[in-house]
Order: C-alpha cells, then sequence, then structure tokens
C-alpha cells in the first residue's frame, strides 16, 4: 500500500491512496483467456457425451457383459462363460438370420445408385415437378410400420396388386411371404423402397449445393453428360454418398420392424434377421443372455463393415 501526498496549485494537500501487488499476484488476462479456451469445447461437449455414454456406451457394455450369463429376465443371473456364443455358432436359426442379412446388405445397397438416378432425374426445371417431387417423398414420411402393412397388402395372393398384375400376364398368383424362397426377397423389396427415398433427399441436397463455377468451367471445356456426371457431380457429391452408404449399411442390418410387420420371422424362421432372432430370443424365449449374445456378433458385424468402408473412403480422398 502507498499514500501519496500531492501538493496542489493553490497550496493544498490532497493525500491518495494506491494498493499496489507484487508482480506475482498481478491477474493475468492472458491466463484466464487460455482456461477459458480449454474449458469452453468440453462444457459444450459435455451435455453430448453424457446422453452417448447412457444411451450408446452404457447399453454397449452391459449387453456385452450380459450375454456371458443366462437370465430370464426376473431371476438371478448365472454365469456360463461363452457357452451363450457357442450354443449361438451351433444354431442352424442363426446362420439362417445371418445368411438374410447378408442378402438385405447385398440387396439394399441399391438404394443409394436408385436415389441418385431419381434426384437426377427430379432436378429439372419442368412444369409439375414439385407434384412429381412429393410423390417421391411420400415413402420416407410414412412409418416402416406402415410400409410393412401397404406391402403385406401387396402381396396378398387374392387381392392384392402385385398377384393381379402378374396374373394379368398369364402367370399363377404367388404367395410371396408364405414361400420360404421368396419371402426374403418380397421383405427387401418393401424396405428399398423407403431407403430409396432417403438417399434421394441426400443427392437433391447435394445437387443443389453444386458449385455453379466448376459446372460452367466443364461446359466451356466441352464436357458432355456422361463426363460431367462422372467427373464433376459426383466428387462433389461425395458427402452425400458416405452419408447414404452408411445409413443403408445400418439400416440392411437392423431391419427388424419390417420383418415384425409382415411376417414375425416366418415361414419356420425363414425370414428371420439377426436383429429380429434377438428380439424373440430376448422378449419371447426369456433368455436375455442368449440375445445379448445376438445383439453382440450383430454389433461386431455393423463395426466391421463401416469401419472398412470408412478406411475406403478415406483411403480415396488421400
Amino acid at each position: 500500500m502507498m499514500i501519496i501526498v500531492q501538493v496542489s496549485k493553490l497550496g493544498k494537500v490532497e493525500c491518495s491512496v494506491k494498493t499496489t501487488y507484487p508482480k506475482s499476484r498481478l491477474p493475468s488476462v492472458r491466463k484466464k483467456r487460455r482456461i477459458s479456451a480449454k474449458l469452453s469445447p468440453w462444457l459444450f461437449l459435455a451435455p453430448a457425451m453424457i446422453i452417448f455414454s447412457v444411451y450408446v456406451l452404457y447399453p454397449i457394455l452391459s449387453s456385452i457383459s450380459l450375454s456371458f450369463y443366462n437370465w430370464d429376465g426376473m431371476g438371478e443371473k448365472t454365469w456360463v462363460g461363452f457357452g451363450n456364443y457357442v450354443e449361438l455358432f451351433d444354431s442352424d436359426a442363426f446362420y439362417t438370420s445371418l445368411k438374410n442379412n447378408l442378402l438385405w446388405l447385398i440387396f439394399y445397397m441399391l438404394a443409394p445408385p436408385l436415389g441418385l438416378l431419381i434426384a437426377l432425374f427430379l432436378n429439372q426445371q419442368v412444369k409439375g415437378i414439385r407434384i412429381v417431387k412429393s410423390l417421391f417423398f411420400f415413402p420416407f414420411v410414412i412409418s416402416q410400420v406402415v410400409v410393412g402393412l401397404v406391402f403385406a397388402w401387396f402381396y396378398d395372393p387374392s387381392f392384392g396388386l402385385f398377384n393381379i398384375a402378374i396374373g394379368a400376364l398369364g402367370f399363377e398368383p404367388v404367395a410371396i411371404l408364405a414361400n420360404e424362397d421368396y419371402v426374403t426377397f418380397g421383405i427387401i423389396a418393401a424396405g428399398l423402397w423407403p431407403q430409396i427415398a432417403y438417399c434421394m433427399i441426400l443427392y437433391m441436397t447435394g445437387l443443389n449445393n453444386l458449385d455453379a463455377e466448376q459446372l460452367e468451367a466443364a461446359r466451356l471445356d466441352g464436357a458432355k453428360r456422361l463426363k460431367m456426371l462422372w467427373y464433376v457431380v459426383l466428387p462433389q457429391l461425395r458427402p452425400a454418398t458416405f452419408i447414404a452408404i452408411v445409413v443403408t449399411i445400418i439400416g440392411a442390418l437392423r431391419s427388424f420392424d419390417l420383418v415384425a410387420t409382415m411376417t414375425a420371422g416366418g415361414p419356420w424362421g425363414s425370414s428371420s434377421v439377426l436383429a429380429y432372432q434377438m428380439y424373440e430370443e430376448s422378449i419371447f424365449n426369456y433368455r436375455m443372455g442368449y440375445g445379448a449374445a445376438v445383439s453382440v456378433v450383430l454389433f461386431l458385424i455393423m463395426d466391421v463393415y463401416i469401419a472398412y468402408f470408412l478406411w475406403r473412403m478415406l483411403r480415396r480422398e488421400k
């Protein structure tokens, strides 16, 4: 503390008190800014991290832990180690579900290219195109349960439009959902309807954000439609393609709603997938540990497939 005495021109004595601090105790503005800059990102991330931990990370870890137990959901858990996995890999139902999931993956990958073709068709300044767009948007808006019911009526052997159409061509009616050879393909076709609409919306958003300068430069260089699409348009649509493929893969692997609505895994388990098998074993058979083992296998397949696709995408960009 310092007392400062000043004598004014009029002869008056003025005193003032000034508090001084050592240099080590001076508040550092830069230090505060550094602390604030370090804490701010974590404060913004904290809510998302908490939600992710509670609703994603904890269920994954608890499912992995539960897969090593035998539990009916009510009584005591019994440790069985890898017993659930041994039984799972010895089960014919598991391989049927796995085969159906692979079929879903293969045929569901038709959604991104078909969605792109429809988006290119709708991305035109033509009279009445808005009405056509709304018709293509419709499948994306309705729920999977509604899609399942619509296609169950569509495939009905007595009054369904599908059998009426093939009957007009001279073919016998086919009960697709009751035929072990056709049922999975019929459900996949139903799932493709809204999935193509979703991919179409992604690509239409990407087409509306294309770089006009690149398109104009390509036109001046004499690029035709196919070359323009391949060398100018598609490279700019990579983000949309990435999202479309990842979401399509996830949709194919967790294909539960349509199977449950249209066939409930039948006939005789021929249309079951891993997600439905997990649900059936856990809820109907009261085998929570066995159902958790199915979910862990499905989770690993999904992780490997998506990680491989991400690696390929990043490698191409480099």
